[in-house]
């Protein structure tokens, strides 16, 4: 005896699965399309990151990043002098020679042309060379002070010349301001000029509980103490 086939017979099941089949192939299709798309973002991202992070403009010239600067690195005007002088702090500027040496050099002349009348000689002797152990340009020679304690010039790098001459001008043009606002500013100058190093000495009297000022950071009261720490950079400007 035959046996009869339904209507829901293989035929009908047959193409069902041919359906599904079809079905499935149109899925994976779309997934594929949208992992393409996904990968294809993906490397778009990474290169903008890779621009950025190598510094690159939106067209597509280098640039040089610079990094913030602390809270030790003193910038803008000074307040009793910058504009008389036509003076920036931040003129003195790591990543620009040419005007830090411009600006070196205009304070440097200060103390060629300057000369102090008798009666100013004793202060200048006391803020440079007396005061918290003296002022010094010992990251660029080994003298123990700018000026000798007669006043004379006791060391012939271009920062000297421009701290002694910033000390001049303001002993004559603003003999109001103390010895401490005045020294001050000569420490100011200073730490501009070698930044690195005093970033390093000012975490080294951090870690010993020193206070950190620009007198005591940049004077002999605590020359040496950063010495084995890491230092941040070489100096600024010409010796």
């Amino acid at each position: 005896m035959k046996t009869k086939v339904s209507k829901s017979g293989t035929k009908p099941r047959i193409k069902e699965i041919k359906i599904n089949k079809n079905n499935a192939a149109r899925v994976l299709l779309v997934v594929a399309m949208l992992l393409m798309s996904f990968n294809a973002f993906q490397i778009s991202a990474m290169k903008d990151m890779g621009s950025m992070s190598m510094g690159t403009s939106s067209s597509g010239s280098s640039t040089i990043a610079k990094q913030a600067k602390s809270d030790i690195i003193p910038t803008g005007v000074p307040k009793v002098w910058g504009k008389e002088l036509d003076f920036s702090y931040d003129d003195i500027d790591p990543y620009d020679p040419a005007s830090a040496n411009a600006a070196i050099s205009m304070l440097g002349n200060l103390d060629r042309t300057i000369t102090l009348p008798s009666d100013l000689v004793e202060r200048y002797v006391q803020i440079l060379f007396k005061s918290n152990g003296g002022m010094s340009c010992e990251f660029c020679c080994g003298a123990k002070s700018i000026i000798f304690e007669n006043g004379s010039p006791a060391c012939g790098c271009a920062h000297s010349f421009a701290m002694r001459g910033i000390t001049k001008y303001l002993l004559i043009n603003h003999p109001d301001m103390s010895d401490e606002d005045i020294l001050t500013d000569v420490g100011k100058l200073k730490v501009l000029f070698f930044p690195g190093i005093h970033e390093s000495k000012a975490a080294a009297m951090e870690a010993k509980g020193i206070d950190v000022n620009i007198i005591a950071l940049t004077t002999n009261e605590n020359r040496g103490i950063e010495k084995g720490q890491t230092s941040g950079g070489s100096m600024v400007g010409g010796c």
